[in-house]
């Protein structure tokens, strides 16, 4: 497979920047990453980061010569550039994303206008309360879902008091003001601490340019003058087992079990990645869905997820069942994970699950967004500028042992959490 040039390059900045020329199709790609998610949300205001991106689009300061801009008018002037530009929040980062052709009239005018809205929104207080209202509304719609409930109690039992399980909440969303998202941006939307990716039909020197123009109107400052960024704890190791029950009248109980799991850093990845793949998140052919669903028709689909980030994000297992079946559903899953941590995959099932990663790997990056995603995902967790080419090579050397021993190290099928919503005692 030809391998795939990832250039990066360190600007006077300090912005770190990634990039993949794809000269193709006359697009650019680009998404700025920083570390201004929802884990940097203080106490008692959980959602700060999700609303502070949200509130992005909806208008940009008089400065420097340039007008103000409402939602309306940012809404029109992206339309009339055929381009798209978007902010968002994740546990870890906030980000920025943007699209544009790259012809020189659209692309100028395209960055110019994210660099503005980057650096410059204006936070209106009124349309902050509409949104918030919104919002809240949303919220309270959502606790009429089961699933929704259900996760709600999942992720504090298995986060604790780590950022990773705060829950946005009418009353969170209540305690944030203007000044707080004002002061989150300021505060996490450094350009000196930027991660940038591109991937389009741009040299390296346009890319540089590129990327110096949309930082160009925040702040100038030089990183090591800044006080560093506060720490956020680990998440800490359930110490026993935890069994919730909700009382819901529907017809499925809906039912989560997991731990807290491991870091996106963590040199076991591959080996667990490949291991999930055949303890459940392989579908049809994951040993969850053979052992509950095909054997014993106790639900109709069952799987299971790692969700690594910058701290120990979750693994979960999750499924729906009838509710007079909860309790043989629930005891079943718990004993296919305990046996595949004790004794792991059988050689087959792990060539199999090799086959099917290495035989899919090309539709991961069959295209400028899902590369893009890649680069990104590179740049944040500072993984080598070759991963992409050994990737498959990585996958392929994992054995059955590896296998063994990282779920071992990281699961303890005796210290699980589980949620279970609408089954009775």
């Amino acid at each position: 497979m030809a391998a795939i040039p990832i250039e990066h390059w360190t600007q006077a900045s300090g912005a770190k920047v990634y990039l993949v020329q794809s000269p193709a199709i006359a697009m650019l790609d680009v998404q700025i990453d920083f570390d201004a998610g929802s884990r940097r949300d203080p106490v008692g205001k959980a959602g700060l980061a999700s609303m502070t991106a949200d509130m992005l689009d909806k208008g940009v300061l008089a400065k420097d010569g340039a007008p103000e801009l409402d939602e309306n008018a940012l809404s029109e002037a992206w339309a009339d550039l055929g381009a798209q530009f978007g902010a968002s929040a994740s546990a870890d980062r906030m980000n920025f994303s943007l699209r544009s052709l790259t012809d020189p009239a659209l692309l100028d005018k395209a960055v110019a206008l994210a660099a503005r809205e980057i650096a410059e929104p204006s936070f209106p207080e009124r349309i902050w309360l509409r949104e918030r209202q919104r919002v809240q509304a949303a919220l309270k719609e959502s606790l009429t879902r089961p699933a929704t409930l259900a996760g709600r109690a999942y992720g504090p039992a298995v986060y604790g008091s780590h950022p990773y399980g705060y829950e946005t909440t009418e009353a969170t969303l209540g305690q944030i003001s203007v000044a707080d998202m004002q002061a989150a941006h300021g505060a996490g939307v450094v350009a000196c601490r930027a991660r940038i990716s591109m991937v389009g039909a741009v040299t390296r020197a346009q890319a540089d340019a590129i990327a110096a123009r949309l930082l160009s109107r925040l702040p100038q400052v030089n990183c090591a003058s800044l006080p560093p960024t506060p720490v956020v704890a680990e998440v800490a190791p359930l110490t026993e087992a935890v069994e919730k029950r909700i009382a819901f009248d529907s017809a499925q109980a809906h039912v989560l079990i997991g731990q807290p799991g491991y870091k996106r850093a963590d040199p076991d990845y591959f080996a667990l990645t490949l291991g999930n793949y055949i303890l459940g998140g392989g579908g049809f052919v994951s040993r969850l869905t053979n052992e509950v669903r095909e054997k014993r028709g106790l639900t109709y689909g069952v799987s299971s997820y790692f969700a690594p980030g910058l701290h120990a994000g979750s693994f979960t297992v999750g499924l729906q069942t009838r509710p007079d079946q909860t309790a043989q559903a629930v005891e079943l899953v718990r004993q296919v994970v305990k046996d595949f941590v004790a004794k792991g995959p059988t050689e087959a099932e792990l060539k199999a699950a090799k086959d099917n990663l290495m035989g899919g790997f090309a539709l991961r990056i069959d295209s400028n967004r899902k590369l893009l995603d890649n680069i990104s995902s590179i740049a944040w967790n500072n993984l080598p500028l070759d991963y992409l080419d050994t990737w498959t090579e990585q996958v392929n050397k994992v054995s059955v042992a590896d296998v063994k021993a990282a779920f071992a190290r990281k699961l303890q099928p005796e210290k699980m959490v589980t949620v279970i919503l609408g089954a009775a005692p």
